[in-house]
């Protein structure tokens, strides 16, 4: 090999809509290059414009725009792949620079400016020399023109030239970014533009201030910088995502571009990613914004900085199934497997169970039972002491948040104890006759030898922090001291260690307190140890927990991402509105909002669709489905076509409307379906049905809503009993069905559809 060679992100995301016969050429010249770059068929020439890019030929048609990136310290030159582009789309006028912000290398393509805005910033785009072409050879569409208009004010009018220089917008688009004057012009500009020049001016076009811009998009991804740093394109190449250019590319290519986002990391979150820290640290933000990415990248680092040795030293986590079997997925793909063997990747209930199992002696096992299940228990309680002043929802809910939250052992504890936004008061002989109720029902689980998830939790943090407390002990008794007898070698606590270095949390948001409790007692307090990502906004389980609380302080260790990069900008706007004027916690004692949130995505607005009755509305989703599955599938130039399975979702607000729709569908219209369930999709269909907690941490290319109707979104049959009796509780149901919806609206990237019959559930934004 005498060339190495990375793909620009951008390049790659050219790949992903090309032809696969364009993209087995492409790997062939690859393949080429790398052996010798001066190869004959290769025609290797320097562009006019920018010396720094070349053109290389892929075939008659398509060519490879590539820059040097210096030598790598093997002696091998390294070349940087930042476009592949049909030969009549290539001109002399590209460039590569140095972002001065970031240091990052950046490609700045001229072409994908609307003419009128090259025209009006007195640029004139020249084709690069090339040899003529053929009447049967690809015609690239017409450059737009425009009819000639009354100037009119530029959007950004309010900037100046060193404004956008300070923001990190890349100098050959300052003069053009000022004389755009509409919302069209500026959106080819930001699709053309390197990543964080469009970040800015997708920031500074939806009318942030520059301060705002600078704040909350440049100072993040910022990189201290050498002088000189603008010529060093060798270390420039260090600092900016690429794809390594080697034998299994033709698989990432097969991969589709809806891959790009799952893996890819911005500056602005390498650095939240990075950093070390002194303790525990959280990174929240809204939806898409790539926490769960950072997470990723987080225990990639982790595991790559770990000494050799047997054992998983780091956990990751998160509170359900799928999501845990999509995180195992997702960092499989960023990690070798000598790596991943050394990570334990469980949710939370699962970890919970291991723990009591290594507690418990075989046979004596409890069985978990559902909150349904143990509330019927609980119910038996109530008729059997004629107990009539309260329901078992409020008495679940008190020994779930409460006894349970608290890990109260005694009714003495049950006194003292906190219960703030709990709601209705309880005065000391009322907590007197709750004690006793719930000490009878849990007696009565524990005949039964049943408990619930949230009992076992509890019992596995307590084990957990046992478990800490005699690690603690240990450690205070140096090896010269005299052993107590209950720490000698016999008992195995010289030999007890935390069970993890370094844990890692996704979806943090609905975790309970006891796991909590019992998350802070596997790892020991200290550099890196936890790294927590959530978003209080997606919380659809009533488990509000302030950390510090539970032994976890993230003060001055907190990062919040504010770009989505999954979620359209139409979509994002319409799903704050579902949430907007309710008050959200940090995970802390703090606050949070949407503020400030942007996508860099744009796409149509949200379909709002009224319907008669639930055949009509059944109807009309079979036929949105339809077109939706003609759009992916339509035959590509050389004949291949997209499987559109698992690009196609259908939301509901609860299980037994997902049965019905999956049956109506099939049955009725012919369309197959795979049910999401607790262990992820079942079933081979193409488009996936699930409820709202089901589709939490997933992702589709589009997504229809149904069912989405006052009554049902948010279920008052359940709820409005509470609207006189425990005022707090309703309003804690109304939020978390607000939440659900939410998290439900901002599992799309391109269309959302959302229809009802009836009347409309009061959250939607109409």
């Amino acid at each position: 090999m005498t060339a190495r060679l990375s793909l620009y992100q951008k390049a790659e995301n050219e790949l992903y809509k090309m032809d696969s016969s364009v993209k087995t050429k492409f790997y062939d010249f690859c393949h080429q290059f790398r052996i010798n770059p001066d190869h004959p068929s290769l025609d290797l020439q320097p562009l006019k414009g920018d010396s720094r890019i070349f053109r290389a030929k892929i075939d008659r048609s398509y060519r490879a725009l590539l820059a040097r990136a210096g030598t790598g310290a093997d002696g091998i030159q390294q070349w940087l792949i930042v476009a592949v582009r049909h030969r009549k789309d290539v001109y002399e006028e590209l460039t590569v620079a140095i972002n001065r912000i970031t240091g990052e290398i950046e490609f700045v393509d001229l072409g994908v400016v609307g003419q009128s805005v090259l025209q009006r910033a007195g640029l004139r785009l020249t084709p690069a020399p090339d040899e003529q072409a053929t009447p049967a050879e690809h015609t690239p569409a017409p450059v737009e023109t425009r009819e000639p208009a009354p100037p009119a004010e530029p959007i950004l009018a309010s900037c100046a030239p060193e404004d956008l220089r300070r923001l990190g917008v890349v100098d050959a688009l300052i003069a053009i970014a000022l004389t755009v004057t509409d919302d069209e012009e500026l959106d080819q500009l930001i699709a053309g533009a390197p990543r964080l020049t469009a970040e800015v001016l997708t920031g500074l076009g939806s009318g942030m201030t520059v301060e705002e811009v600078e704040r909350e998009i440049t100072l993040p991804a910022a990189t201290p910088l050498e002088p000189g740093f603008e010529n060093d394109m060798a270390t420039a190449l260090t600092r900016t995502a690429v794809t390594t250019v080697d034998d299994d590319i033709r698989n990432v290519l097969a991969e589709g571009d809806f891959r790009a986002w799952k893996v890819y990391l911005h500056p602005t979150q390498r650095k939240i990613v990075e950093r070390n820290y002194n303790g525990p640290a959280r990174v929240s933000g809204g939806p898409g914004t790539g926490k769960t990415i950072v997470a990723l990248h987080r225990v990639a680092r982790l595991a790559a900085a770990l000494p050799s040795g047997p054992g998983r030293p780091i956990l990751l986590t998160t509170y359900t199934k799928n999501l845990t079997a999509d995180l195992r997925s997702r960092l499989t793909s960023l990690i070798p497997p000598a790596l991943l063997g050394r990570i334990d990747i469980k949710h939370i209930d699962q970890l919970a169970q291991s723990v009591l199992n290594d507690n418990t002696s075989p046979g004596s096992q409890r069985s978990l039972i559902t909150d349904d299940q143990a509330m019927d228990v609980l119910r038996e309680v109530l008729f059997e002491h004629d107990e009539q002043r309260w329901d078992a929802e409020f008495l679940f809910d008190e020994w779930e948040q409460i006894v349970l939250g608290q890990s109260l052992a005694t009714r003495q504890d049950y006194f003292k104890a906190r219960r703030a936004g709990m709601g209705r008061a309880l005065n000391r002989p009322e907590r007197a006759a709750v004690w006793k109720l719930l000490d009878q029902f849990a007696l009565r689980l524990n005949g039964l030898g049943r408990e619930t998830w949230a009992q076992a939790a509890e019992r596995a943090a307590r084990y957990e922090m046992e478990r800490a407390r005699k690690i603690q002990i240990r450690a205070e008794h140096k090896p010269d001291d005299s052993t107590p007898n209950h720490l000698d070698d016999a008992s195995g606590t010289r030999r007890l260690r935390h069970r993890y270095q370094h844990i890692v949390v996704d979806e943090a948001q609905d975790l309970s307190p006891a796991h909590w409790k019992m998350l802070r007692a596997m790892a020991a307090p200290g550099p890196d140890d936890l790294f927590i990502a959530g978003d209080t906004h997606q919380r659809i389980y009533d488990r509000q927990v302030t950390l510090s609380t539970v032994g976890i302080n993230i003060r001055g260790r907190s990062s919040k991402l504010t770009l989505s990069y999954r979620t359209t900008q139409e979509i994002l706007d319409q799903a704050a509105k579902i949430v907007r004027g309710a008050a959200y916690d940090d995970l802390d004692d703090g606050t949070d909002t949407l503020d400030g949130y942007q996508s860099l995505l744009r796409g149509p607005a949200p379909e709002y669709v009224a319907c008669t009755d639930w055949t009509d509305e059944i109807t009309q989703l079979a036929q949105t489905l339809g077109q939706w599955r003609a759009e992916i599938t339509r035959p590509a130039v050389d004949g291949t076509v997209r499987d559109p399975s698992g690009h196609l979702a259908v939301c509901v607000a609860d299980g037994e409307m997902a049965d019905r729709v999956a049956a109506d569908l099939e049955t009725k219209h012919g369309i197959t379906t795979t049910t999401l369930t607790k262990d992820g999709p079942q079933g081979d269909g193409e488009v996936h049905i699930g409820t709202m907690h089901r589709f939490k941490g997933l992702e589709y290319q589009r997504l229809a809503i149904i069912g989405a109707s006052d009554g049902i979104i948010p279920r008052t049959a359940f709820i409005d009993k509470y609207a006189t009796t425990d005022p707090n509780r309703y309003e804690r149901e109304l939020k978390k069905s607000r939440n659900q919806l939410f998290v439900a609206t901002t599992r799309v990237r391109d269309a959302l559809r959302i229809s009802w019959h009836g009347r409309p559930s009061p959250f939607l934004p109409l």
